[in-house]
């Protein structure tokens, strides 16, 4: 008779600890690990992972499933890259609280800020629920292929309280305060992680608004954080564009110190001011070194966007004559472009060099900084290939250049510009982020962002760029695991998984290293109301299991939905 659910046997196993990396059986009973090491006991099931790695599942903190959780059971494209636990409401967006006639304006703000099709919000959102208690049980009541835990958005909150007032970012008034306090206590007291806010020009809605958080002044979220603290539990994740850092950390610092609970905020280089990070990273050992408990979250690689004839962005989606085929199927519009007089037409033709009001519209005439993602994607390309380098070998204008490069594989093609952390051409700003001590991996938007970036594979990435094939700043195996599955579910109080050790959670991958490799990304029409979304498959890993159960097996959903919402910070094993 078998003594346990599961045994994997025989694998290179690196347990999040940080500890090296060893050859052990990991045995997985009631969905948590009960033994690690030369396991005597059979499995009910039984998986061979002689000559592969075996890790904890990943910790993603950083994702937007906040409508795709009430709809779908499979949270992809996070599960199809080892996640098996993701945190949705960053950047102070979701919906709830929320009241009726204010549905429009959460649509607006998540589909601006997040570039998720507001016809799939508002096909694919029940609205049955008003308060955050409600939303999150609506989330509970959908199985899924991973845990799923939940945090307050400042935006939804601050509508809800102010109204029209919140939404036209006037200040809040004691009382303002005091209610959405409380209304934050009683979220995290039913099961949010925690609250989150946005305060950076980036973020608008999809009329080109600005997030009703942008200006909130410091007494309304040191007063919001204070009410959490009171609950004794939760945690606070801030983006920002940090115009005046010290006012801005400064602020960061209260909301730790009068509310004692940790604080993330988003990390990136920026092309405009791109050693600031170095001054971010200075100021965040000086708050630990204070006792103030607060993480970066940073990329594994650029942010990039990605542009293409099916994509939110192209480089000609200004010019006049290709509004000729804007309307038209992606297909379409490829065969339009194969036609030498359409070309002739839409090159000769006068063209903006931005469109404004969506996330890198500014860039799409940046042909310096832009180039042919491939496939498999090159995420470091050598500055000398971009779009604008090599038409100048080639003795031709970069127009004509990128617009071949579209029309070709019939308008499948796309087009990488990496905005973030990529200010000297290279990636060698994020290695030194990444093993940093405050900080954590994360920013990875899964859910978000669908038709113009696709960042959810960033926990490949950071195993196969950093853990494998990178020149120079590789990172050992054991740092990984550790950073990404135990130290990012501790940045939000989820101490109960996240590493391979008895009582905890029975959650891992087993990867073959050598083979993991990433696809280009792909559009499916897979959204509700047929919309958009960019997928990325990968090969590589052979088995993910989520408290036990597989769910994927050589890249391909098993049918199981063991995964379920995570009510709020989770014990450590007794």
């Amino acid at each position: 008779m078998a003594e346990h659910d599961l045994v994997v046997r025989g694998g290179t196993v690196v347990d999040g600890t940080g500890g090296p990396a060893r050859s052990a059986d990991v045995a997985i009973t009631g969905g948590v690990v009960v033994e690690v090491g030369a396991v005597a006991g059979k499995g009910t099931r039984e998986v061979d992972a002689d000559g592969a790695l075996v890790l904890p599942g990943f910790v993603d903190i950083h994702s937007h499933y906040d409508g795709q959780s009430t709809w779908d059971n499979h949270l992809a494209p996070s599960s199809w890259h080892g996640v098996t636990t993701a945190v949705m409401g960053n950047c102070g967006v979701g919906f709830a609280p929320v009241r009726p006639s204010d549905h429009d304006l959460l649509i607006e703000l998540m589909e601006g800020v997040e570039d998720i099709p507001g016809v799939a919000l508002h096909e694919g959102l029940s609205w049955e629920w008003r308060t955050f208690a409600e939303f999150l049980d609506a989330v509970d009541r959908l199985p899924h292929d991973i845990d799923v835990g939940a945090q307050l958005p400042h935006g939804a909150l601050r509508v809800h309280v102010m109204g029209e007032r919140g939404a036209r970012r006037e200040p809040a008034t004691p009382d303002d305060i005091s209610q959405m306090g409380a209304i934050a206590r009683a979220a995290v007291e039913a099961g949010a992680l925690g609250f989150t806010t946005s305060r950076t020009l980036n973020h608008r809605t999809s009329k080109g608004e600005p997030t009703p958080t942008l200006t909130a002044e410091a007494d309304e979220l040191v007063g919001i954080a204070s009410a959490i603290g009171e609950a004794g539990t939760g945690v606070l994740q801030l983006v920002s564009d940090f115009g005046d850092l010290e006012t801005e950390f400064a602020m960061m610092r209260r909301m730790v110190a009068e509310s004692g609970r940790p604080l993330s905020f988003s990390l990136a280089q920026s092309p405009l001011a791109p050693d600031q990070w170095r001054t971010l990273l200075a100021r965040l050992s000086e708050a630990n070194a204070d006792g103030l408990p607060m993480t970066a979250q940073v990329g594994v690689r650029a942010v990039g966007i990605l542009m293409g004839l099916q994509c939110t962005l192209n480089p000609f989606m200004a010019n006049p004559v290709f509004a000729e085929i804007a309307e038209l199927p992606p297909e379409e519009r490829a065969r339009a472009m194969a036609e030498p007089s359409f070309r002739d037409r839409l090159l000769a033709a006068a063209t903006r060099s931005d469109v404004r009001g969506r996330l890198g519209g500014r860039l799409i005439g940046a042909f310096d900084k832009m180039f042919v993602l491939g496939d498999p994607p090159d995420y470091e390309p050598d500055p000398s290939t971009s779009v604008a380098a090599v038409a100048e070998r080639d003795g031709r204008a970069p127009e004509e250049l990128a617009y071949e490069i579209l029309a070709a594989d019939g308008g499948r093609n796309l087009l990488y510009l990496p905005f973030l952390n990529y200010a000297a051409g290279n990636l060698d700003a994020v290695g030194e982020m990444l093993v940093h001590p405050h900080t954590v991996p994360g920013l990875s938007d899964g859910g978000a962002h669908v038709g113009t970036i696709c960042d959810g594979s960033f926990p490949t990435s950071l195993l196969a760029m950093w853990g494998r094939d990178r020149a120079r700043g590789r990172i050992d195996l054991p740092t990984i695991a550790a950073r990404h599955c135990r130290d990012t579910a501790r940045t939000v109080g989820l101490l109960d998984r996240g590493v391979l050790a008895p009582g905890f959670r029975g959650d891992l991958n087993v990867i073959d290293h050598d083979g993991l490799r990433l696809h280009r990304p792909e559009m499916h029409y897979d959204l509700p109301a047929g919309g958009k979304r960019l997928l990325q498959r990968v090969d590589g890993y052979l088995h993910t299991f989520v408290a036990g159960t597989e769910t994927y097996a050589g890249g391909e959903a098993t049918g199981a939905l063991p995964g379920r919402l995570v009510r709020g910070a989770q014990a450590p094993p007794a």
